[in-house]
């Protein structure tokens, strides 16, 4: 049987074994492309990692502090991905305003935002007290 006409419990065919997962990789460096080429909002989150990556790393903090505080921010860019897989899933549907559209969008815009505040409520709680 030809491993790339397989057909998983799932009933969806595709690949499996490496072959799955270097597909898989490459569909995710695929989708890292599109949301920082697409979305300023991962550009200026991905910068502001990188600026408090280092200031986390040259902190006089423990190594567990030091992974909170790199670990909320990459929080931040978890959650805005998935913000824009809905923001782009919705805008694919129609442009004309739906309730139901925009109560998806405000959720995932409401995700990123909880997020947001995790990651400074971690950095205050860790430099401040």
């Amino acid at each position: 049987m030809n491993q790339s006409n397989t057909t998983d419990n799932t009933g969806k065919p595709g690949t499996t074994g490496l072959t799955r997962i270097i597909k898989a990789t490459q569909y995710s460096f695929k989708g890292l492309y599109a949301a920082f080429k697409y979305e300023s909002a991962i550009r200026q989150e991905l910068l502001l990692l990188l600026i408090l990556t280092t200031i986390a790393l040259l902190l006089d903090v423990t190594n567990i502090e030091k992974i909170l505080l790199i670990a909320s921010l990459v929080l931040v860019i978890i959650v805005e991905l998935i913000n824009s897989a809905i923001e782009a899933v919705v805008d694919r549907i129609g442009t004309e305003y739906h309730q139901l559209s925009g109560r998806a969008k405000d959720i995932g815009s409401a995700a990123v935002f909880v997020s947001l505040c995790l990651s400074v409520f971690v950095w205050l709680m860790i430099l401040v007290l």
